[in-house]
């Protein structure tokens, strides 16, 4: 196992992007919010503590995650939040670690969305925030989620703010029109396989 490095930022900071970068270069990944979606229907102590919490509503009959009636349910009640990630977050965070355990490469990469929030960041070696311009990322997200203005600050504001998330990062990767993102990567990937 080589060392393990933390991607993460807030919504439409371009993570998946530099995590592709990565990827291209030969690195493994290994996405977090996919893996959690994967987890939540495939994990039967995760689905039987799904459905305890919350009821059987969570799950449809063909056992697919009812992923709309859920997501409405938790993000309008912090509490009901807190649950589902106590749930989900642990599993996830295992699953990671075996994930990384069984690399061979010099590092992997970890893209979480959550990463600080879950604690996660402090099993890995190195952390990246990446960040952009808080008028880029709601262009972005406007233009992927089909949502307005609106909803996409009401996003944001829901999450960590920035400052927090530069304070615990080791390095940042700037997603803006001034720097080149592949020149960024290419310098932690020297950084990384020189360690």
């Amino acid at each position: 196992m080589g060392l393990k490095i933390g991607i993460t930022g807030g919504i439409g900071v371009g993570k998946s992007v530099v995590t592709r970068i990565f990827k291209v270069l030969g690195i493994p990944t290994y996405d977090a919010d996919k893996e959690a979606k994967d987890i939540m229907v495939k994990n039967d102590a995760v689905r039987d503590s799904l459905i305890s919490t919350f009821g059987s509503e969570t799950y449809f009959e063909d056992g697919s995650l009812n992923r709309e009636w859920l997501s409405r349910r938790v993000f309008s009640n912090s509490e009901e939040l807190k649950k589902l990630n106590a749930i989900v977050h642990p599993a996830v965070i295992k699953d990671g670690e075996d994930w990384a355990a069984a690399q061979t490469s010099i590092y992997s990469v970890k893209e979480a969305a959550l990463l600080f929030e879950s604690g996660s960041y402090k099993s890995l070696d190195f952390n990246i925030l990446v960040s952009s311009p808080l008028e880029v990322r709601i262009e972005r997200v406007m233009e992927r989620d089909r949502v307005d203005r609106e909803e996409v600050l009401r996003r944001i504001g829901k999450q960590m703010p920035e400052k927090e998330k530069e304070e615990l990062c080791d390095f940042i990767i700037y997603n803006d029109d001034e720097h080149s993102l592949i020149e960024q990567v290419m310098d932690l990937h020297q950084r990384f396989i020189s360690k």
